[in-house]
């Protein structure tokens, strides 16, 4: 009987088990977390599970009782050790066991700042994995002292959670902006706004210098300025890196990610990966995302591929961000833009629309659904926008659906 053994317990590994049962493969499945915890999202961490306002049952992508249910074998706390890709094995401690087919969905590794100059301190978190969040939560409590470093999404969202606990916070960002690397000056200055009017502390062009710590503990963030934060605790939001470790060991390529071609497969036939983890092409280039939407629909398109469908995955990039009572959906991606077309709204509800000269390219939206689904769906299928139409706050957006 066939044996799947799919290593990485989030998002896309749960996907893709899920999948292969749903479309009637009978062979033997095999799930793989290193964590001790059952598959779980991973959004809602640094937002309302760090708020309180989600239990862990609900961050469970599905019950224990599923896999049982569906003869999935889980194998938490497991962690894969050596793969010989020429025997087709996986060495689990003492443990070997054989596969048919392999796919990795091992998502990525959070940045840490460096043990020299204080990442190793008490009190210095990341905000990826279900123990990292808990770790932090005693110091979510109002009138403690905060430094967030990275101005990014993961450091905005930590930035809002903080304030929204009464954490006085200061975030440094050593670009000339926020979000410098992932969106238009507009929706820097959005969010640079709407952090300030929560009480946020923003420096951009500064970096971190240093931390210092008394007992183990940091006490003190040391600017590249020369200025000094006195702080509680620290979140590092600095990005990530796709976890290639395993590919390595099965001696599969890796180019930004675990190379893949556009159904899922690695450069070994027997192994495949889809997420975080996997870069794949796009159009005439390649591409890795780093979203739930492309963990869920490329596992599920693996899961079909291993099962010999033969079908290309054709990504639609979209992405969200939760910042107080702000909802950012993001359709598309801005690579290459040339100009920017505002759509103003009323109070925190506005969207900038971005081109790469008359073509529509993505779109970010803060508190306006339909003006993402628009965009969404011109982008999905090649069209573009007209910008006055756009520009023009009382114009309904839906006909451009139709031109």
């Amino acid at each position: 009987m066939s044996h799947i053994i799919v290593i990485g317990a989030g998002q896309a590994g749960s996907s893709l088990v899920a999948k292969l049962r749903k479309d009637g493969f009978e062979g033997e499945i095999t799930l793989i977390g290193a964590e001790n915890t059952l598959p779980y999202q991973r959004p809602p961490l640094s937002k309302a599970y760090l708020l309180g306002e989600m239990d862990l049952e609900r961050l469970f992508l599905r019950p224990e009782s599923f896999y049982a249910d569906n003869n999935i074998t889980l194998r938490l706390g497991t962690v894969v050790t050596a793969i010989d890709a020429g025997a087709k094995t996986l060495r689990l401690g003492d443990e070997v066991i054989a596969y048919d087919q392999l796919a990795l969905t091992t998502g990525s590794d959070p940045r840490q700042l460096p043990a020299a100059i204080g990442g190793e301190l008490g009190g210095v978190f990341v905000v990826r994995s279900l123990g990292d969040v808990d770790a932090m939560a005693p110091y979510m409590v109002a009138g403690k002292r905060a430094l967030i470093v990275g101005g990014g999404y993961i450091g905005l969202e930590a930035a809002a959670v903080c304030a929204k606990r009464g954490v006085d916070v200061t975030l440094v960002e050593m670009g000339d902006r926020i979000l410098q690397r992932v969106a238009a000056p507009e929706t820097s200055d959005y969010f640079r706004a709407l952090h300030r009017d929560h009480g946020v502390t923003i420096l951009e062009g500064t970096g971190l210098d240093r931390l210092e710590g008394e007992a183990g503990h940091v006490t003190r963030a040391v600017l590249g300025d020369g200025s000094t934060v006195e702080v509680d605790f620290v979140v590092v939001g600095v990005g990530i890196t796709p976890s290639t470790q395993l590919a390595a060991l099965a001696g599969v390529e890796v180019e930004n990610g675990i190379k893949t071609d556009a159904q899922g497969r690695t450069s070994d036939p027997s192994i495949w990966s889809a997420g975080d983890c996997a870069s794949f092409p796009y159009k005439g280039g390649r591409i890795r995302l780093e979203s739930v939407p492309n963990a869920i629909d490329q596992a599920e398109v693996v899961a079909q591929n291993m099962m010999g469908a033969g079908k290309d995955y054709v990504a639609t990039p979209w992405f969200w961000s939760d910042q107080y009572d702000v909802k950012l959906q993001i359709a598309g991606l801005n690579t290459g833009f040339d100009n920017v077309v505002t759509r103003a709204g009323d109070g925190r509800t506005t969207s900038f629309w971005y081109y790469k000269g008359d073509q529509l390219v993505a779109v970010d939206a803060m508190n306006d659904p339909r003006a993402y689904m628009v965009g969404k769906r011109l982008i999905d299928v090649g069209k573009t926008a007209d910008k006055a139409a756009v520009a023009d706050a009382a114009a309904d957006l839906k006909p451009l659906l139709k031109a």
